[in-house]
């Protein structure tokens, strides 16, 4: 009897200990991942807006698209975790209305003036300024409200196609307790995806807006993703569009259909388009063409083009690359 009970309890003892390594087990790792949480929680933020009530209260009723400007002047950056020098006395400025192209090489600096734009670094020399004020007295919030940024590197959630779109209107609709939900119509989220060239492929998909997109868009083409980041940017009609290098996976047909689409919407608006084509650019008021962090040439496309410098050698490379004859 007495073994019979032992190989009963045994047998009732298995799975409670088998569990109680098992929960362990989950508590190691949500410990660790609650102390890389709370790191993040606790890290006070290097960049922080102004405190001046006047100042943010200019913020809020100015409309850059009724006569603001963006001006450099004299921008210096080196990037504080690795000392690199990204930017070297760059000035230009780009008005209301207007559209100004940053064009170069790899890692001649061109994505960094986005990222001083949205103010995602402070300058470490020079200064910029938005609407005649100092961005660094700029309120941070409402700064960034204005701006639509696409960056070079695409963000999708898992989630619809419709709530990655609307994702720019979720904010506000986080105070009603659902993160998923967002303001916007239809005919809204349908107008910005024709505007960036998607509307037609998304209507093809078995369940079209609805269709669930896996993390970073990993269903997706590089195009495709593009595509829908920018219907994000501009479904909230921002005063200010920054496109960074956001149409380099697409073909230049579907781009110039893009950049066509892209224009009424332009219109009135600061609009800087960072890319390494010069058919991206060509279109832009005016061109600043950089190399190693300095501005090499500045002009409009024929001006560039009639210089035969830097940004005519690039243009003659991109197409004999892309198979075309060149321009004498």
């Amino acid at each position: 009897g007495n073994i019979a009970e032992f190989i009963i309890y045994v047998g009732k003892l298995t799975w409670p200990v088998a569990s109680l390594g098992w929960v362990t087990s989950l508590v190691q790792r949500a410990a660790a991942s609650q102390t890389r949480i709370n790191e993040f929680l606790t890290t006070t933020p290097t960049i922080k807006g102004s405190a001046l009530s006047s100042d943010v209260n200019r913020v809020s009723n100015s409309p850059l698209g009724a006569g603001g400007a963006i001006e450099f002047k004299n921008v210096s950056f080196v990037y504080p975790d690795s000392g690199i020098k990204a930017l070297e006395n760059v000035s230009f400025k780009v008005e209301s209305g207007k559209s100004i192209a940053i064009i170069g090489r790899t890692g001649s600096g061109k994505s960094t003036v986005a990222n001083l734009i949205c103010r995602l670094y402070d300058v470490s020399g020079g200064s910029i300024s938005i609407d005649g004020m100092n961005i660094k007295d700029w309120d941070l919030s409402a700064l960034r409200k204005k701006i639509g940024y696409v960056p070079q590197s695409t963000f999708l959630f898992s989630d619809t196609i419709e709530n990655n779109i609307g994702f720019a209107e979720v904010a506000p609709a986080l105070k009603g307790g659902n993160a998923f939900s967002h303001p916007l119509g239809m005919g809204q989220i349908e107008q910005a995806a024709k505007d960036a060239g998607i509307h037609s492929e998304i209507m093809r998909f078995p369940n079209q807006f609805k269709t669930m997109i896996g993390e970073r868009g990993i269903t997706l083409s590089g195009g495709q993703k593009q595509r829908i980041a920018i219907a994000r940017a501009i479904i909230g009609s921002p005063e200010v569009l920054i496109f960074d290098d956001c149409l380099s996976a697409v073909d230049t047909e579907t781009e110039s259909e893009i950049l066509g689409n892209l224009r009424k919407i332009m219109k009135g608006k600061i609009t800087i388009l960072i890319s390494h084509r010069v058919s991206t650019v060509k279109e832009a008021s005016y061109i600043v063409a950089l190399e190693h962090g300095s501005i090499k040439e500045e002009g409009t496309h024929q001006q560039l083009m009639d210089k035969k410098g830097f940004y005519y050698d690039l243009y003659q490379m991109q197409l004999a690359e892309e198979g075309k004859d060149k321009v004498p």
